[in-house]
């Protein structure tokens, strides 16, 4: 089973580029989001005193986060307008790998049956707005490697990169909407 959506874009990158921020300017211009499954499921995690965390059992945290990607896609895959997704399945291939997680094959298939719109926007590590918090524990250094691995594994999987310039949320937003040709 192969499913598509040419109208569901994902906005990633390493841990604190600006994605999420930019996915609300987005918002605040009618354009709909779909959140960030890894953030929610260590929220879970810890009020619920689970050790599926990226800190703890990451084996676990990884399964968690390729069930949760998935059921996200299939939820937005209908989107009949361009929306945009916090992260895609391909980010839980780039986990895997950062963990070196020996067993991917259910997280390659996944990236291969379940297709987002060919042009992904990554937002580059940007030391300048990178924070720490009680669910963002890597330090800059892993940002980056973080970033440079998932510009690989998107391209492996097939797509196109847009890279997010290092810009206030509101432009950021705008050369979004400017790849796109789409008008707001």
């Amino acid at each position: 089973m192969h499913l598509s959506n040419p109208n569901l874009f994902v906005i990633s990158g390493g841990p604190g580029s600006g994605k999420t921020t930019v996915l609300e300017e987005l918002a605040k211009l009618g354009l709909e989001y779909a959140p960030e499954v890894a953030r929610r499921i260590i929220q879970e995690q810890m009020q619920a005193g689970g050790r599926a965390l990226p800190w703890d059992d990451r084996e676990a945290y990884t399964a968690l986060m390729l069930e949760r990607s998935i059921e996200s896609f299939l939820e937005h895959t209908s989107a009949p307008r361009p929306m945009f997704c916090d992260r895609g399945i391909p980010d839980t291939l780039c986990y895997a790998r950062l963990i070196d997680l020996r067993e991917q094959d259910a997280i390659r298939s996944a990236c291969k049956c379940y297709r987002y719109a060919p042009l992904v926007f990554l937002a580059p590590p940007w030391e300048e707005i990178y924070e720490i918090d009680s669910e963002r524990k890597q330090d800059f250094a892993e940002a980056v490697r973080t970033f440079e691995l998932m510009t690989g594994v998107y391209r492996e999987c097939g797509y196109e990169i847009s890279e997010l310039p290092k810009i206030t949320p509101a432009a950021r937003a705008r050369f979004i909407l400017e790849q796109l040709h789409l008008a707001v």
